[in-house]
């Protein structure tokens, strides 16, 4: 037992000894767990994340690395192994077999360029005569940065936001005139960060360049994992009214609101005839850790829309009259229908996709009508009608595909309604980051809403969200089914 012992000693001795022995084979290599490291969007003057490369030496003996420097090192910075001195970066000995950590961040100075500019650097390590190489790549994006003291920046009058560079909203902004926004605006949010406009709202976007609200951070959780996809990244959008001014007016058109905690909250203090308007059309509000869209004491057309994934109501509604057209609205948010944790709020699973609130007495009265929609999700009952008096509620339902009780009321007809198992309604209704799936509410080849519409509703708005024609039997929901 005692010689067995001595041998294992000396043979581990021996490995440990070769390992140290410092090797100059100009054959030997490092290997790296990133040849490339790619940085998403990084805004000038913000820096971005720290992203770490591992260099291995896979070889039995020791190799030196004579010095590891930068081809240009200026928009790159890197540390090794707690050392960030480049005139210290040389002479290095990595014994066979282990590894050296590389922290690498980017900070981009202003380019003075509207578009993104491409960036790219080497980190360069000297081997026994040879070079090996990492590649950084960036993007680099200039910003209109919009910040106020302690949190708040106020614009008395009126404001544009143009779409000749992206903003970042870095606090709660206030306007108390008219806030307008150009088609291709895009409006980065920083973490609790809110709009608050008090004046008439007009965002036209198009299909080729929508407007877009999401959050700022560009970078990612995991490889196949964009902090873009977790919600409550930012506080929401709030469209605000007082008593005793005259009634605003919102037109919001192909606007993407992404990521948040609320998407759009309307609300006036009115309850009387004179209600604001809002048209929202070919839009999408998806993604948030509370609601989706609110609209207390509105009258409100909401055509073509695409409102998913909130943890509470996708839709609440109340006061006012609401006609909403070809909408699809779906709720699968959270587990099971996402293998990661993304989410910041997880609410009762009897929380419904659409709430319709007919029973305050603090709101105008409340009319709300669904034609040719989707109203649909992971909940049992995904549509909610809380009205004193259900049958003589003054709203309607027709050519919807609805997952809810059956409405045995006059003012619902000719629906679909869903069985237990409506999984074929959409393409896909889960996220499973490993297979790189994400939800999609467009329709499947199978699903039962396709051809349920009303033909002379759809007459008004003949084609979808993102411009396909509607069939003479149109298809519920704001996607027109096409093959794949």
């Amino acid at each position: 037992m005692k010689k067995w012992l001595v041998i294992l000693c000396l043979a581990v001795g021996l490995i440990a000894c070769q390992q140290g022995i410092i090797s100059d084979d100009p054959t030997l290599r490092l290997t790296f767990s990133h040849d490339t490291v790619l940085f998403d969007t990084v805004f000038t003057t913000m820096g971005s994340s720290t992203k770490q490369v591992m260099v291995y030496n896979p070889n039995k003996n020791a190799i030196h690395i004579d010095q590891v420097s930068m081809r240009e090192g200026k928009y790159f910075k890197i540390n090794l192994d707690g050392e960030n001195n480049p005139e210290q970066l040389r002479d290095i000995t990595l014994r066979g077999g282990d590894s050296l950590f590389v922290f690498i961040r980017t900070y981009i100075d202003p380019l003075n360029e509207n578009s993104p500019v491409f960036i790219e650097d080497d980190i360069a390590f000297g081997v026994n005569g040879n070079t090996q190489k990492i590649n950084l790549q960036a993007y680099g994006q200039d910003v209109i940065k919009i910040q106020g003291e302690d949190g708040l920046k106020v614009y008395p009058q009126n404001l544009t936001l143009t779409n000749q560079r992206p903003y970042l909203l870095y606090d709660t902004v206030a306007v108390g005139g008219n806030l307008t926004i150009e088609a291709g605006a895009t409006i980065y949010m920083h973490t609790g960060a809110m709009i608050y406009a008090y004046g008439n709202v007009t965002a036209k976007g198009t299909k080729e360049a929508p407007i877009i609200f999401r959050g700022d951070r560009t970078d990612r959780l995991f490889d196949s994992v964009p902090y873009r996809m977790a919600s409550g990244q930012w506080n929401g959008i709030y469209l605000l009214h007082a008593k005793n001014v005259m009634p605003t007016t919102y037109t919001m058109d192909h606007v993407h609101i992404l990521s948040g905690g609320i998407g759009l909250y309307v609300y006036s203090e009115a309850t009387g005839m004179l209600l604001p308007k809002m048209n929202l059309t070919n839009s999408r509000i998806h993604n948030h850790s509370i609601y989706g869209l609110v609209l207390q004491n509105v009258d409100a057309t909401v055509v073509n829309c695409e409102i998913s994934n909130c943890a509470s109501y996708c839709v609440y509604l109340a006061g006012g009259k609401h006609d909403f057209v070809h909408n699809t609205i779906a709720s699968y948010y959270g587990y099971p229908y996402t293998n990661l944790n993304l989410h910041q709020n997880i609410f009762a699973d009897d929380v419904a996709a659409v709430y319709i609130n007919n029973l305050s007495k603090n709101t105008a009265k409340t009319k709300s009508s669904f034609t040719n929609c989707i109203i649909t999700g992971g909940r049992k009952n995904s549509l909610m009608v809380a009205t004193p008096l259900p049958d003589y509620y003054e709203g309607r339902f027709e050519g919807n595909y609805l997952r809810c009780d059956s409405l045995d009321k006059a003012y619902a007809k000719n629906n679909v309604y869903a069985s237990d198992s409506d999984t074929m309604v959409f393409r896909n209704i889960y996220y499973l980051y490993e297979e790189y799936h994400y939800y999609d509410f467009h329709l499947d080849s199978l699903s039962p809403a396709r051809g349920i519409g009303d033909s002379i509703a759809a007459l008004e708005y003949p084609t979808d969200r993102v411009g396909i024609r509607r069939k003479q039997r149109p298809d519920a929901g704001c996607y027109e089914y096409v093959e794949e």
